[in-house]
């Protein structure tokens, strides 16, 4: 009708700022042609606006868009990042797909989609920080950087699959209150929907993870010890990497 017509031009105009799919074709190109820095402001502060005029507005938002929207967003969020290599690219699918998670449960519970996308805040910004630590920006970067840091590429490894969703880190959390709160709604079938197409992304959260732990860069040096240079403390980055593995323990009932 005339009057859903405004707040569907609305939600519309937030799910692409947000960049859900399938208006996300703006996202991996411009996240792709920035700076680690900038896409991390991108990928986080920029969405915290839009996230949390959608969850304000959530009671305007038409029921079967958002499940049509997450659903088509987890679906690009992983077949879009498998046969990525640039980790900027490998990032805004990821992020495209998280959102997705969020907007399929904001109808049922606005209050679990704040927790969630606090969650994805955390881990994407663990990641990014992560990365440009070691300025990285391609799958190569990282798997060379074992011998420099290794310290920080194992911590990459384990975001990644917190990412991915895997128990017992944060990212587990997400899915799991999500597809709880589905099966609570009724919305089983959704539940089941959302974990299968879900593989998709784990795919490639564990490729990219084979990458970084199990081939070794070519021509590496034979000798036991290589060169370091002293790297600085980040300590915002020690703090959120911890926050992005280890926060299942504190999960809300």
């Amino acid at each position: 009708s005339l009057t859903d017509l405004p707040s569907l031009t609305l939600s519309l105009a937030i799910m692409m700022k947000l960049g859900l799919a399938p208006l996300h074709f703006w996202m991996p190109e411009v996240l792709q042609g920035i700076s680690l820095p900038t896409g991390l402001i991108l990928s986080t502060w920029q969405k915290i606006a839009p996230m949390a005029l959608l969850i304000q507005t959530s009671h305007l938002i038409n029921l079967n868009l958002a499940i049509a929207l997450g659903l088509t967003s987890i679906l690009v969020g992983g077949w879009g990042g498998i046969s990525q290599t640039q980790l900027r690219k490998i990032m805004a699918f990821s992020s495209i797909g998280h959102l997705g998670w969020i907007l399929i449960i904001l109808k049922f519970d606005p209050q679990l989609s704040l927790i969630n996308f606090i969650l994805y805040l955390i881990m994407t910004s663990a990641m990014f920080l992560s990365l440009t630590n070691i300025f990285a920006t391609k799958m190569l970067d990282v798997s060379i950087s074992w011998s420099k840091t290794p310290m920080l590429t194992t911590t990459i490894m384990l975001i990644l699959l917190s990412l991915a969703g895997l128990p017992p880190l944060t990212g587990f959390v997400p899915k799991l209150l999500i597809s709880l709160e589905l099966v609570k709604q009724n919305a089983t079938l959704l539940a089941a929907a959302v974990m299968v197409i879900s593989i998709l992304a784990l795919f490639f959260y564990l490729r990219l993870t084979y990458i970084v732990t199990m081939i070794l860069p070519p021509n590496t040096p034979n000798s036991l010890l290589t060169w370091r240079t002293s790297n600085p403390t980040h300590s915002p980055t020690a703090i959120i990497n911890v926050m992005a593995l280890i926060l299942l323990p504190v999960t809300p009932n």
